[in-house]
């Protein structure tokens, strides 16, 4: 399989550096129940504001409910589709807007959600799983086909399964994309100490 551990400036933990947003899944291996549920409680321990736990999930295994695997499969984009049809198990995160015991705004929400999303993606390395995020569907699509609440923003498709060689992808330019290596901005481009735009040094 191919690997694309992170090339970092300082040691991280394996975990981190060796966690990757793969296109070429195993359409052969289906995720077992008992590591979904290990997925699954992995995010149901992340943090939160006022430990409000703001996130939903919805799950599509396609083995157990192929038409509501479609359904969701449906509500991507072209791009996505590509090769998301290898994928065995969905996913869609969606985030509340109002804290559950006061009824108040609560604007931490997204942020919360992306927690849960990336512990869960996190505890799928540890499990010889991986697990690619995705902004690329239609929401509102999602919203009416499985009846989302209006109060809570579905926030993006998460493909979840078995790592496959790329040779397993059939468009060219998504081959492309999971062959080219991994880069990411410097750390003073992203990163500000005392002020806005002030790149943190060593």
């Amino acid at each position: 399989m191919l690997e694309k551990r992170a090339t970092t400036n300082v040691p991280i933990y394996d975990l981190l550096a060796r966690r990757w947003s793969s296109r070429a899944f195993d359409p052969k291996r289906a995720v077992p129940r008992a590591q979904l549920a290990v997925l699954l409680e992995a995010g149901r321990w992340a943090p939160s504001c006022n430990g409000d736990e703001p996130w939903r999930y919805l799950v599509w295994d396609r083995a157990r409910d192929p038409e509501g695997w479609q359904k969701a499969f449906e509500c991507l984009s072209d791009n996505n589709k590509k090769w998301v049809k290898n994928v065995t198990l969905l996913m869609l995160s969606c985030a509340g807007s109002i804290f559950q015991l006061t009824g108040k705004p609560n604007r931490w929400t997204q942020h919360d959600t992306g927690a849960a999303s990336v512990s869960m993606a996190l505890q799928a390395v540890a499990l010889g799983l991986i697990v690619h995020q995705m902004g690329g569907f239609d929401a509102e699509k999602a919203r009416a086909a499985f009846d989302i609440p209006a109060e809570y923003t579905p926030m993006a498709m998460i493909a979840v399964g078995y790592q496959a060689g790329p040779d397993t992808i059939d468009d060219p330019e998504v081959k492309k994309k999971e062959l080219a290596p991994r880069a990411r901005k410097p750390v003073a481009e992203r990163f500000f100490e005392g002020a806005w735009g002030t790149g943190i040094r060593p």
